[in-house]
Order: C-alpha cells, then sequence, then structure tokens
C-alpha cells in the first residue's frame, strides 16, 4: 500500500522541528487537509509522553475523521504515530529529527497506511507522492514562518 520516505535537511533546530512536528493540535493551522483537531488525552511515557488525538482530514468530496496514539521523545527526536480508529486499514507513521553536522538538522520522515474505502484509496495512490512531499513542505514552510 502506499509508502512513503522524505529525508531533508533543514536550517532550523532539531528542538524547534520536533515541537512543531509534535504539537498535532495546531495542524489545521498549516497542513493541507486537515480540518480539525482534537486531543483526546495526554500521559507520561518512558523517556517522552504519550498523545491520542483525532484529525479530521477533508480532501474533494471526502471528509473522515480519525484517532491516532502519538508517542513523543524529546530527547531521542523521535515522534511515533499509530492508528487508532477511523477510515483506515491501518496507518504508521514516524518522525526523525537530529542535529545537523555544520548546524541546522537533519528530518526523515515516513508513513504507510491504507484506506478500508477502496475508492478513497484509489482516490489517495493517484496523487500520494506529491501530497506526501505537500505536507513535508508545510510543516518546512510553517518552520520558516515560526523561526524565519
Amino acid at each position: 500500500m502506499p509508502k512513503h520516505t522524505e529525508h531533508r535537511h533543514m536550517p532550523y533546530e532539531a528542538g524547534q522541528i520536533f515541537d512543531l512536528v509534535a504539537d498535532v493540535a495546531r495542524y489545521p493551522e498549516f497542513l493541507p487537509w486537515t480540518a480539525a483537531a482534537r486531543i483526546r488525552s495526554r500521559r507520561p511515557i518512558a523517556g517522552g509522553e504519550e498523545i491520542e488525538a483525532d484529525l479530521v482530514i477533508s480532501f474533494k468530496v471526502f471528509r473522515e475523521r480519525f484517532g491516532s496514539r502519538v508517542r513523543l521523545y524529546p530527547e531521542a527526536g523521535k515522534i511515533d504515530t499509530a492508528y487508532l480508529d477511523g477510515p483506515f486499514k491501518y496507518l504508521i507513521s514516524h518522525w526523525q529529527v537530529r542535529p545537523a553536522e555544520g548546524g541546522g538538522c537533519v528530518v526523515d520522515f515516513s508513513v504507510d497506511f491504507e484506506f478500508r474505502n477502496p475508492v478513497l484509496q484509489k482516490l489517495i495512490g493517484v496523487v500520494f507522492d506529491q501530497a506526501m512531499r505537500r505536507v513535508v513542505s508545510a510543516f518546512e514552510a510553517r518552520a520558516k514562518a515560526l523561526y524565519g
């Protein structure tokens, strides 16, 4: 099913990018196709924090809510997301943010998912890579707006 990976060097501190990705509640302000976000719960875990969140994704005529469990590991610069409920068969994403030699940071992102609805799956399949690049670019643009 659709899988996508990105590897980017960004001229920002690793902690800034980590905080930006970790701030799920603000995704509707800048992330394409994200109509709403709600944090269900937060709790500490070993090495970080676990958030359960709902996102509402709106794409053409489709509008779907899904829940996910986001594990934040700030010291490791790692964010892991696992699917809880909604329109997917599964959804897994990973972010790794680390300082780059010579300044800035290196960001590795991967996502793998499949929709339950074959029509929606086919629709996203046509534009999947482009859409994922646009999502990562939206994080980059947000970083530029916030951190200059």
